[in-house]
């Protein structure tokens, strides 16, 4: 949707590395993997050696608790979650997500960058796995799964079901689809290992369609079909 001065302009400021030495002089880094704080972990404790004592080291994470991944550098209070959503260029929100041991000036730091350079909107969360969204979304997509499971509705059914009976812009299960069922299946663990509640467990189904490869969009299947463009 950019003009092509925009998007040629927007890439003249994009420089990709697979070096994270190359981050050492950065006043802020997002971290951005895989949902998996097995993934996760050695990215922060790299940074924690390489990044400037005054870096604001950050994480996008959707559930794992901040403290796990601050735990593991040696300046804790510089770390702060800064959760955004998807598409990111048209959802406004980022949860802002302290831990424990996270300073004032790194909320502060991190409020002012959101609001002043991204132009979003903000809400504050304590540190506990899934926040505020996915703490109430993903319950919410994990029933949309076992009703599917269950069969006692397609997933064509329970979607339209919730676009044309509550206004949703995207059913349930097409959400799922765009989200990427792995991380779905990654985010149903965090927040079951922590809390034990039966309603952030994994569906079977969910499981096995992961398993199967079958992880939505990025894949071409999931609950629906998706055609791939080469």
């Amino acid at each position: 949707k950019l003009a092509t001065a925009d998007r040629e302009a927007a890439e003249r400021r994009i420089r990709t590395s697979t070096d994270i030495t190359e981050l050492a002089d950065r006043d802020l880094v997002i971290e951005a993997v895989i949902e998996d704080e097995a993934e996760k972990i050695p990215i922060f404790q790299a940074l924690g050696k390489i990044a400037r004592p005054d870096a604001l080291l950050t994480s996008n994470t959707s559930s794992i608790p901040i403290m796990k991944l601050a735990a593991v550098t040696p300046q804790p209070q510089r770390v702060i979650g800064m959760h955004f959503f998807n598409p990111v260029p048209v959802l406004r929100l980022v949860e802002l997500v302290p831990s424990l041991l996270t300073s004032a000036e790194t909320v502060a730091r991190a409020e002012a960058f959101c609001i002043g350079q991204l132009d979003k909107h903000i809400v504050h969360c304590k540190d506990r796995a899934g926040f505020v969204v996915n703490a109430l979304l993903v319950p919410y997509l994990l029933a949309s799964i076992r009703m599917v499971e269950s069969g006692f509705a397609s997933a064509a059914e329970v979607d339209t079901g919730m676009v044309d009976g509550c206004n949703h812009p995207m059913g349930p299960l097409a959400l799922c689809d765009l989200i990427g069922l792995d991380t779905i299946q990654f985010v149903a663990q965090s927040l079951y290992a922590e809390f034990k509640e039966p309603l952030y467990a994994p569906p079977s189904l969910l499981m096995r369609m992961v398993e199967a490869g079958l992880v939505g969009r990025k894949s071409g299947h999931g609950f629906f079909d998706y055609p791939q463009h080469k």
